[in-house]
């Protein structure tokens, strides 16, 4: 407590000075919130006494400067440790909605800030466990939009591919539970899956994702990553007349990504019509994009550029491209930091 009371004297001093200095504000809460950090857990009267005063400081900055991207950002932090230490109560409730809010105004300062559009989805899911069910699904989608947009952003940023793989769990359990007949709970968990694999392989030491993944691994389609439809032109004619496309199932592990035969399995290299399979290699892939492709056919289209020029493909829809766009730069990220190997020893070990 010796600090705050130091770093009190000093701000108060700075405050005299100059009563319209946001960072004097904005650096005496810095310190509350970090003191809140090393009170003792079994107090917690202390540290939301700290947490408080804070939030307090926080808002004085903001209005003082309202830009202060740091400000709103830290903020949010402290308002969400506070609501952690009432659980799950409505007074938690009103916490976490006005962390959100926070959030929120942080990323329309930086709108590229994989963290605090993690941090965003976190409270929007710890959120979704105090409202009424009514409420629940809406604040979900609404965390899993933003766990979504963190990972585009930073594609080896591994907290939010676990969170997200965490969140899409939860709602597989819980469309499992209340039976709704439109969404399939085994192709959340699949989704699920995708992420925590990926989480794995980016940080192979971090025995969270491992627990998670002795979890949900067999929910994976072994021994891919993921398998799903997508329509595609003929492997020798990319400009194909839209009536020679064709809707199959795709396969992608940590090699790549390649269309699969008749009985759901990747056709060997050659074939008796010297065709080459659909095939793209991960070390191929130069970027992978939605595409608003007129030429494309009607759907979600989809551009994997190559080193050897792009290849067009079309998703049922734009959920099932959505979960194309991830899956694809998960596995190229993976290679790219030099990981196949684990994530190849992820779905055929």
């Amino acid at each position: 407590m010796r600090k705050v009371v130091l770093a009190k004297g000093r701000y108060l001093n700075a405050i005299e000075r100059n009563p319209d200095d946001p960072d004097a504000y904005y650096n005496w809460a810095l310190v509350l919130q970090e003191s809140a950090d090393n009170v003792d857990p079994n107090s917690g009267s202390s540290k939301d006494t700290l947490l408080e005063e804070a939030c307090k400081k926080y808002a004085e900055a903001t209005r003082l400067c309202p830009t202060l991207y740091d400000a709103y950002y830290n903020w949010a932090i402290a308002i969400a440790d506070r609501a952690k230490i009432r659980g799950r109560t409505k007074e938690a409730e009103d916490l976490w909605r006005l962390a959100i809010v926070n959030y929120e105004k942080a990323v329309q300062l930086n709108w590229n800030s994989p963290q605090a559009l993690n941090n965003w989805g976190l409270g929007l899911q710890e959120l979704s466990a105090i409202v009424p069910a009514r409420e629940k699904q809406t604040i979900i989608k609404t965390a899993i939009s933003k766990f979504r947009v963190a990972i585009q952003l930073q594609f080896d940023f591994h907290r939010a591919i676990y969170n997200l793989g965490t969140v899409l769990y939860g709602l597989a359990e819980d469309t499992m539970r209340s039976g709704r007949p439109d969404v399939s709970p085994n192709e959340l968990y699949s989704q699920s899956a995708i992420y925590v694999a990926a989480a794995h392989a980016l940080k192979p030491n971090y025995s969270v994702y491992r627990s998670a993944l002795r979890l949900v691994r067999l929910m994976l389609p072994l021994p891919y990553l993921k398998v799903g439809y997508l329509t595609a032109p003929p492997a020798n004619n990319a400009i194909a007349p839209h009536t020679d496309w064709e809707r199959s199932q795709f396969v992608l592990n940590h090699e790549g990504l390649q269309k699969a035969d008749a009985s759901g399995q990747p056709p060997s290299q050659s074939t008796d019509s010297g065709r080459k399979p659909t095939r793209i290699a991960v070390e191929d892939i130069v970027s992978v994009s939605a595409s608003a492709d007129l030429t494309l056919p009607p759907g979600a289209g989809l551009c994997v550029d190559t080193v050897h020029g792009p290849r067009f493909l079309v998703a049922d829809s734009w959920e099932a491209l959505d979960s194309w766009l991830d899956a694809l730069c998960l596995v190229y990220t993976i290679f790219a930091r030099g990981k196949s190997d684990v994530l190849a020893g992820i779905i055929t070990g």
